[in-house]
């Protein structure tokens, strides 16, 4: 199997539109704990680094808090990039909408496998199957 490109690390934009407000913690919306707006690895929390649970407020960028929809957003599954970065699928259970976040590196490893096994538990789906991918 040919070796593939290191990919070069992606850096992320540090940008703050809520230019003057104070940043703080917020409450999780799917496990109601408080969560610090700082994380490790990550300019923009977006979501519950225990339950992986998020809002839906950004509308095109991460960070522009425009999206008017506020919907509940749950951590559907996981999807790594080429080099090696792992990102979260939140579906909005409110409007449909599917979005990528980057992982934070404060967020529980426990659910973080979870949602990434859990096509293997599916029956409906063959394990060899999704073994070839």
């Amino acid at each position: 199997m040919p070796r593939r490109k290191p990919v070069a690390a992606r850096p992320q934009r540090r940008k703050d539109p809520r230019r003057g407000e104070p940043r703080e913690a917020f409450r999780c919306v799917g496990c109601r704990l408080d969560v610090p707006v700082d994380a490790p690895g990550t300019a923009h929390r977006n979501h519950c680094p225990h339950c992986l649970t998020s809002l839906h407020v950004d509308h095109r960028v991460p960070g522009d808090r425009r999206a008017g929809c506020r919907g509940r957003m749950v951590a559907l599954s996981v999807t790594v990039r080429g080099d090696g970065e792992w990102l979260i699928i939140h579906h909005c259970e409110a409007c449909g909408v599917l979005s990528a976040n980057r992982i934070a590196g404060d967020d529980n490893a426990l659910a973080l496998l979870r949602i990434a096994i859990r096509p293997l538990s599916d029956g409906r789906m063959p394990v060899s199957a999704l073994l070839a991918l």
